[in-house]
């Protein structure tokens, strides 16, 4: 079994800075893209950054230029720096990622996608 696992999330004042963690685990083969997405109270869950194995990243236009995504490919970890954080950013923050375990193999099964449990952030003052 696969599991991610999210840490960093909290209560944080407008401006300020949090770092997000997600650990993968289990018997995995190979980690394709991985991103983190967000989804507030009485909307959709949304794209927030992403990056490749190679290291390529892609953010929403609202993150441009405050947040930094970046992963750890010897520990299964993706990162996200969040810096000068407003309070539209304030929702539940998911770890997602594209990846291919040993059961898929033995499947004959390609790469699948997995979610972390979630770990909320809150910008108020």
């Amino acid at each position: 079994q696969v599991q991610l696992v999210e840490s960093g999330g909290g209560l944080v004042q407008p401006g300020g800075s949090l770092r997000l963690s997600c650990a993968a685990s289990g018997t995995i083969v190979r980690i394709n893209s991985m991103g983190w997405y967000h989804q507030a109270p009485g909307k959709g869950r949304e794209l927030v950054a992403s990056i490749t194995s190679g290291g390529s990243t892609n953010y929403a236009d609202s993150v441009k230029g405050r947040f930094t995504i970046s992963r750890d490919n010897a520990k299964n970890t993706l990162y996200l720096q969040m810096n000068s954080l407003k309070p539209e950013d304030t929702a539940v923050y998911y770890c997602n990622a594209n990846l291919l375990t040993v059961a898929s193999i033995l499947r004959s099964e390609g790469p699948a996608d997995y979610w972390g449990q979630g770990t909320q952030v809150t910008v108020s003052s």
